[in-house]
């Protein structure tokens, strides 16, 4: 047992002089990083492509609302009419006409379901380009400005940052993408 602990001590000796000999991570001086900072929204709506996109987006969810409304009032005008008579059909018939309002109510809803995906993903692409140029735009000025980073301070993600340390680099990103 001696002998184990003899040869650990022996071993780990080395390991333990080196450990102390090597500067600390903790006592390194501290290397100041420049940062950027911008609110992502601010840009994004200063970019002239940004009315056009909102505006044609808009368009296109006008045309989803109508089309859905259509079928709203087809519904609605197919449901009065069985409700007038109603009393009057045999009862094959009866079931026919509720099997079809039925149907038709599920096909709306499916339809208004699948309108909120597509202009869901009709916002996504018609974003994707505008997004993109910010990010290029984001990466050039990061780099002519020799920043370490650059950070979007919307949402509160950053809730502090100490300005003579950052770089507002907002105003830079607007003219930039005009």
């Amino acid at each position: 047992m001696k002998k184990l602990l003899f040869y650990l001590l022996l071993v780990l000796l080395p390991s333990a002089v080196c450990a102390q000999s090597q500067p600390s991570v903790m006592n390194a001086p501290v290397q100041a990083q420049r940062f950027g900072y911008f609110s992502y929204k601010t840009v994004l709506q200063a970019m002239p492509a940004y009315a056009r996109t909102r505006q044609s987006l808009s368009d296109l969810r006008n045309k989803y609302n109508a089309e859905m409304k259509r079928a709203e009032d087809e519904f609605n005008s197919k449901y009065e009419e069985f409700l007038e008579g109603q009393k009057d059909f045999a009862p094959s018939i009866l079931v026919k006409r509720q099997a079809e309002l039925r149907d038709l109510m599920e096909k709306n809803m499916a339809f208004k379901e699948q309108s909120k995906r597509l202009l869901a993903q009709a916002e996504q692409n018609a974003m994707a380009p505008l997004k993109a140029s910010i990010m290029s735009a984001v990466d050039t000025i990061g780099k002519r400005e020799g920043l370490s980073f650059v950070l979007n301070t919307d949402n509160d993600a950053v809730p502090y940052v100490d300005p003579s340390l950052g770089v507002d680099v907002t105003e830079a990103l607007e003219s930039a993408l005009h």
